[in-house]
């Protein structure tokens, strides 16, 4: 199982929100950079970058930083969401070394942009779905939509998405443990891997996981444990490797 370090960026600098709000912020660097390294040199295999302000402005506001990144770890993949609303976007991430780019809103609101680009670049296109109670948030999670978060799945794996990202928002940084029963419930109803993301806390959530690893879960994705020092990183993948 993979583990991905987030690595949330809102002007310039390494940051955590509370449930996604802006203004419940702590800055854990002011170069992204640095911590980039720090989760490399940890052994993280994949790294997960949020462009904040991008996903509230519609556009990429921290592509600059994103693609610091990417040119510094080519052996790293990237994986890259936030602000990316068009095909040239997307482009311009794959041309700077990014690996993989995360649709969110977009996909929600205008579901045949998936099926564009995954007509278009095969096998980088990955779709973010955070859910409360089984309905997809969307806009930065300030509204709850009417969309069943399995039937929208479905309608992207046939798509052609690379994978799903599954949050469950009622638990994103608030250190509550991860809901691994949502997760494996969603990834048993499709085909393509999920990524787990939101909530996880300690070494117990990442047991919790592999424990229903087998549904469809390739990897999680890990946020405030690892900045705040409950989780880890290179032991946690010892753990996983073991």
């Amino acid at each position: 199982m993979l583990l991905i370090p987030a690595i949330d960026l809102k002007d310039g600098k390494c940051v955590r929100l509370r449930q996604g709000r802006m203004e419940d912020e702590t800055v854990f660097a002011d170069d992204p950079l640095e911590m980039a390294q720090r989760w490399v040199d940890a052994g993280a295999r994949r790294l997960h970058l949020v462009d904040l302000n991008g996903a509230f402005a519609g556009k990429p506001v921290n592509a600059d930083v994103v693609h610091r990144i990417a040119a510094a770890f080519p052996e790293v993949p990237v994986q890259v969401g936030g602000g990316i609303r068009d095909e040239d976007t997307v482009q311009l991430y794959l041309d700077a070394g990014v690996q993989y780019t995360i649709i969110g809103t977009r996909a929600v609101s205008a579901p045949h942009f998936i099926n564009d680009l995954c007509l278009e670049f095969p096998g980088h296109i990955i779709v973010g779905l955070d859910a409360k109670d089984g309905k997809v948030a969307i806009d930065g999670w300030s509204k709850l939509s009417h969309h069943d978060v399995i039937d929208m799945a479905q309608h992207f794996e046939r798509d052609g998405v690379e994978a799903i990202i599954y949050t469950d928002i009622s638990r994103d940084g608030m250190m509550q443990g991860v809901n691994a029963e949502a997760t494996a419930r969603l990834a048993s109803a499709i085909t393509i891997p999920v990524i787990a993301s939101g909530g996880v806390t300690g070494l117990d959530d990442i047991r919790a996981l592999q424990a229903v690893a087998d549904e469809g879960i390739m990897g999680t994705i890990i946020g405030r444990a690892l900045y705040e020092g409950t989780i880890d990183l290179a032991e946690a993948q010892k753990l996983v490797d073991g």
